[in-house]
């Protein structure tokens, strides 16, 4: 079996599409590969950012695919997970047939409210199906989206009886007390916070890095960050990275995230959207000009 665990700086990748909503294959590659050698340690392919549940299973594995033939799976998770677990299991299975290294694991979110047991259940059917495959699982904890959040009693649970395959969860509810409360009651468990401006504590927290959408744009500054996180870094570097941050984040995220881009890589297919999602207004494009100005000058940002 094997034991690697992702880690780092993980950008949650979006996914390009035409006009049409198909996925623009060559475009998500180009960035990908950009992302990798410009900080990232890792990749998470179709989760919330990548716009997952607005593409059919057929459109995922497409995506799926040409990331797993054309980038490092060691270093790739995706998000796998759907209200209906014939497909979480159908796609789970693919993504450890293409090589991922993690799948990233919506609760069934549709009927609420769920108990605890009912979660246990349906994960361990899971671990059950992928048991003899070397893929690992993290769970995903978005309850502003799904309505639900794994309790850590259950995570502890989970973590006791599956050591093997379920060993870390990424948390986007954004409350770091949460995830300080796992770091110190589940043994082992990888805790990605969803924000980069966390990777200055991520030592001294006990966090396995972040998993971010912004960091596809801040992911100079944020390796910077993660590569000094046993060190202490001035307030003005971390008062920098906050910024870059909520300049991102201050407008629609998905769209700005495609917005700015657009602009890195003078790609205007990068502002498709695929519904509900809908373009910036001018407004917001215009505040995102002054954010890319910003991001040019982020490798030059010191501790």
């Amino acid at each position: 079996m094997n034991n690697n665990k992702l880690g780092g700086v993980i950008a949650a990748i979006p996914t390009p599409v035409n006009e049409a909503g198909d996925p623009m294959v060559d475009v998500f590659l180009t960035h990908a590969k950009w992302a990798l050698s410009n900080g990232c340690d890792g990749l998470n392919v179709l989760g919330t950012t990548g716009e997952a549940n607005s593409l059919s299973t057929e459109k995922r594995m497409q995506v799926m695919s040409a990331a797993a033939q054309h980038l490092d799976q060691s270093v790739l998770m995706v998000g796998t997970g759907t209200p209906d677990y014939e497909t979480t299991e159908k796609l789970t299975l693919y993504a450890a047939e293409l090589g991922y290294a993690g799948a990233l694991i919506l609760p069934p979110y549709y009927y609420k409210p769920i108990r605890d047991d009912a979660l246990y259940s349906w994960f361990a059917r899971l671990v059950a199906a992928v048991s003899e495959t070397d893929i690992k699982l993290y769970l995903y904890n978005f309850p502003a989206m799904t309505g639900i959040r794994f309790s850590v009693a259950l995570l502890m649970r989970l973590a006791t009886d599956f050591p093997d395959k379920i060993v870390g969860i990424k948390d986007s509810s954004g409350d770091l007390t949460y995830c300080r409360d796992i770091v110190n009651r589940v043994s082992g468990f990888s805790v990605f916070p969803s924000s980069e401006t966390t990777l200055p504590t991520a030592h001294a927290e006990g966090y396995a890095g972040c998993i971010s959408a912004t960091v596809n744009l801040t992911a100079p500054v944020s390796q910077l960050a993660w590569q000094n996180r046993e060190a202490a870094v001035t307030a003005t570097f971390e008062q920098r990275l906050k910024d870059l941050r909520e300049g991102i984040s201050g407008t629609p995220l998905i769209p700005s995230i495609k917005y700015l881009l657009s602009r890195r890589h003078e790609d205007t297919a990068w502002c498709a959207l695929r519904p509900p999602l809908q373009p910036l207004a001018d407004q917001d494009r215009h505040d995102l000009d002054a954010v890319f100005e910003q991001l040019k000058t982020q490798t030059q940002l010191s501790l």
